[in-house]
């Protein structure tokens, strides 16, 4: 069950425990490079990225925001650091959110000029904690970093604007420490009703980077906490809307695009079964449609075990079984066996279509 929170309207997209879990990336382009930010959001949102954030970091940076918001595909979330003016300036140039510490952008009267900027069009403002950057004051009355000081450090800066009469937040507890960063959000998810942005920060490349933020995310999904996420990766930002919507199929959380199973391969497996799974898993990445392919190396428990596969194979000796929900349909020899499995899974995507027309 979803925690309960508060909803949120961001450029369009709506947060909340009442929506789908909303999946988003940060461009790692120059923001002050129009030409080639705009691109990169083009490619975000082909890959089914739904809020993207962009780096703030000079006067310059604001000047193409306002080029970016007006033709940006996606709404454009401006990620502000210390400088209460850049605050202004993309709340002015159009953008739908902003990603700020108020403890750290100045004195409480420029807090209170961002707050009341933002305050006409109701613009959500991300209570951005990371483990790596948190107040030193925090750090050394906890003896370190720790669940405790990032939960102080989040409380401190929602007072601010719940003074100021602002309700339009989330709140994210980041750290390149999974347990940390899980502990930190399950403490703050009894204490306020804001929606949470969840991630694991600084969690690496593509490889080792999945795993973490896939236990992280995972647990907390699994848990009813989170309600937008970031799989950050050292990486192609389109990687991690990928990933994103991985980790919600698996919880069965999103239907976005096909889901993809393999068995392990054992001494039954008797067909090259590692370089086909990788072949039709690169296939199946592409498809824009929610049905479920399986791979599986044995003839005799493949198609039961996949039998809830729309369309599957299972390989023999030199030759495989390609069945759909279980029941076997063809057996080909495995020099054909990729071509005629993808002549197959193409008409079961057609047939889906006509379907669901």
């Amino acid at each position: 069950m979803r925690r309960e929170t508060i909803s949120l309207n961001v450029g369009g997209v709506m947060i909340g425990s009442n929506h789908p879990v909303v999946v988003q990336s940060m461009c790692n382009t120059d923001t002050r490079d129009v030409f080639a930010t705009l691109k990169q959001i083009v490619d975000l949102k082909a890959a089914g990225c739904q809020l993207v954030r962009l780096a703030v970091v000079d006067q310059e940076a604001v000047d193409s925001l306002a080029k970016i918001c007006k033709e940006s595909s996606l709404p454009v979330i401006a990620d502000i650091h210390f400088d209460h003016k850049l605050a202004l300036g993309s709340l002015k140039a159009g953008v739908s959110g902003l990603r700020i510490n108020p403890g750290n952008i100045g004195s409480k009267e420029k807090v209170i000029q961002v707050v009341e900027a933002a305050r006409d069009k109701q613009i959500p403002i991300r209570i951005g904690v990371n483990g790596g950057s948190l107040d030193k004051a925090l750090l050394e009355k906890y003896g370190g970093l720790c669940p405790e000081a990032m939960v102080e450090s989040a409380l401190k800066n929602i007072r601010i604007l719940e003074e100021l009469n602002y309700p339009w937040l989330k709140v994210s507890l980041k750290s390149s420490n999974v347990p940390m960063m899980i502990t930190a959000y399950e403490s703050l998810a009894i204490k306020v009703n804001y929606p949470f942005h969840i991630g694991v920060t600084e969690a690496g490349t593509e490889k080792s980077g999945l795993i973490k933020s896939s236990v992280g995310i995972g647990i907390l999904l699994h848990e009813g906490i989170g309600d937008t996420l970031r799989v950050s990766l050292t990486a192609d930002p389109v990687k991690e809307i990928k990933a994103g919507y991985e980790i919600l199929k698996v919880l069965e959380m999103s239907d976005r695009g096909a889901t993809f199973v393999s068995c392990p391969t054992c001494g039954r497996t008797e067909i090259n079964l590692i370089d086909l799974a990788g072949k039709i898993e690169g296939i199946v990445e592409k498809i824009d449609v929610p049905i479920s392919v399986a791979v599986m190396g044995c003839p005799v428990n493949g198609p039961g075990e996949a039998r809830e596969a729309d369309i599957g194979i299972a390989g023999g000796k030199k030759l495989g079984l390609i069945f759909k929900k279980g029941k076997i349909i063809k057996k080909v020899p495995e020099e054909e066996l990729y071509d005629e499995f993808i002549k197959e899974l193409n008409k079961t995507i057609r047939e889906y279509k006509e379907q669901n027309k």
